[in-house]
């Protein structure tokens, strides 16, 4: 009896726990809902203390762009865009609260199949290329199937023609997920959260001053070897050092 007390009180905890984590959502929805955005924040980022989604980073987004809060707007939107880079609505938001920074950055140019491949990568997400890729991959078994016990030279071709498409197709799916995991798992994006930024030639406060960015602004961390430092490049090539607590990982 003892035992079947323990689990049913186990029970009406995990129930108990699931039922509060559905509330806060909830309220989080419904505080944006009335204009009360700063308890939307806070909730919303209490739900991506027990674990990140890229809905709950843009409802947080939102929620930072109603508060005329750009910077934070922007990184949150950065991150849903990271975990779900096929969403309409999050890259359109993202460009939007870009738009209300301070700083202009023209991209370097690159090769037009570059940026093609680039576009192809993040056409989804990592699991939607992994579905695509299982599918792919049990289609190809069909076709070797129809390949080999096919009753004319037609089908054969059809089943010999259409595996090597779809083994091909399987390879890019999985080369895909992997560069966007990569992107995840080694993030090397930083929004800029000071209002503004000398970004120094050297790490060292007495050096000489390369150039000045603004809240909002992305950068790409291209050197992290010192505490209180970090080198970043912009999309546009130029180079620098700022301080550590001057950006924040997306």
């Amino acid at each position: 009896m003892k035992k079947l007390r323990f689990v049913f009180l186990c029970l009406l905890l995990l129930v108990f726990g699931l039922n509060v984590s559905a509330l806060t959502k909830a309220n989080a929805d419904a505080e944006y809902s009335k204009g009360n955005y700063q308890q939307a924040i806070k909730d919303y980022q209490q739900l991506l203390r027990d674990g990140v989604s890229a809905p709950l980073y843009y409802n947080l987004g939102n929620a930072y762009y109603r508060s005329d809060n750009i910077p934070q707007a922007v990184l949150a939107y950065e991150r849903a865009h990271l975990i779900q880079p096929g969403d309409k609505d999050i890259r359109f938001n993202l460009e939007f609260a870009r738009n209300k920074t301070i700083d202009k950055i023209i991209p370097q140019s690159e090769l037009f199949f570059v940026t093609w491949y680039k576009d192809l990568v993040n056409f989804t997400s990592v699991d939607h290329w992994a579905y695509i890729a299982i599918g792919s991959l049990l289609l190809s078994l069909i076709l070797v199937l129809v390949y080999l016990f096919g009753q004319n030279l037609t089908w054969r071709k059809v089943g010999f023609y259409g595996a090597c498409v779809t083994v091909v197709a399987f390879l890019l799916c999985n080369l895909f997920a992997f560069q966007q995991k990569s992107a995840l798992v080694h993030r090397t994006g930083a929004i800029v959260i000071a209002p503004s930024i000398s970004v120094k030639k050297t790490p060292a406060p007495n050096s000489s001053e390369a150039f000045v960015i603004h809240e909002g602004t992305r950068v790409e961390i291209t050197d992290k070897t010192m505490k209180q430092w970090r080198g970043v490049k912009l999309a546009d090539g130029r180079e620098g050092w700022l301080r550590t607590n001057q950006i924040e990982g997306i």
